[in-house]
């Protein structure tokens, strides 16, 4: 049995499109609890990515022992920063506009748990770069997105109209969408190859 401990319907519709049957779940985790002892204990924003994969993962492996939990979590630095989802419009509009013409990092963490044990994580950084947009072609791209920008960690899509705000992107596509697919499956094919089915 294999569980994603995540609501998010990106990461969802990535496994679905992968081939894999599974379920979801809330972790119900307290992330700005964690992020905090995290960042005190001198943690970065990549290494705070991956402890909060995995407390995903243990929160929901510790009430189904039997199966393998999938968590995942993304965290942005930006000019020595971190950033979290927006609280409205114009949060997201303050800050997009002071990261036009700049880069930033985007890490995704994903662990693999079973029994309430980590058995595999990981975390992978991409580096995007914005256009030097202005605020009339930001407010075009946010009247497309909508509601849609306040789900997102980062205040964009790069799936959805925000795409048209970036002039170069350097990591992986699925990375920089929440779940490290690649190295994930080559875990799963490791511990859990019997998520993929019956092989002839």
């Amino acid at each position: 049995m294999l569980i994603l401990a995540s609501k998010s319907a990106t990461r969802k519709t990535l496994l679905e499109n992968a081939g894999l049957a599974f379920s979801t779940a809330g972790a119900g985790i307290d992330e700005r609890e964690i992020e905090n002892a995290a960042l005190t204990g001198g943690e970065n924003r990549a290494g705070l990515a991956r402890l909060l994969a995995e407390a995903k993962a243990l929160a929901v492996s510790t009430m189904t022992p039997a199966a393998f939990v999938i968590g995942a979590d993304q965290t942005i630095a930006f000019e020595g920063h971190g950033l979290h989802k927006p609280r409205d419009r114009d949060d997201a509009t303050e800050r997009l506009m002071a990261m036009a013409g700049k880069s930033h990092e985007l890490h995704s963490g994903v662990a693999l748990a079973r029994a309430g044990n980590i058995v595999w994580s990981t975390v992978e950084t991409a580096v995007l770069t914005f256009k030097s947009f202005d605020r009339t072609m930001l407010d075009s791209v946010l009247d497309l997105e909508g509601a849609a920008i306040l789900d997102s960690v980062a205040a964009y899509r790069l799936e959805g109209p925000s795409i048209r705000l970036f002039e170069r992107i350097e990591g992986d596509y699925f990375t920089i969408l929440g779940l490290p697919l690649l190295p994930l499956l080559a875990a799963l094919e490791q511990y859990a190859p019997e998520v993929f089915g019956p092989r002839s």
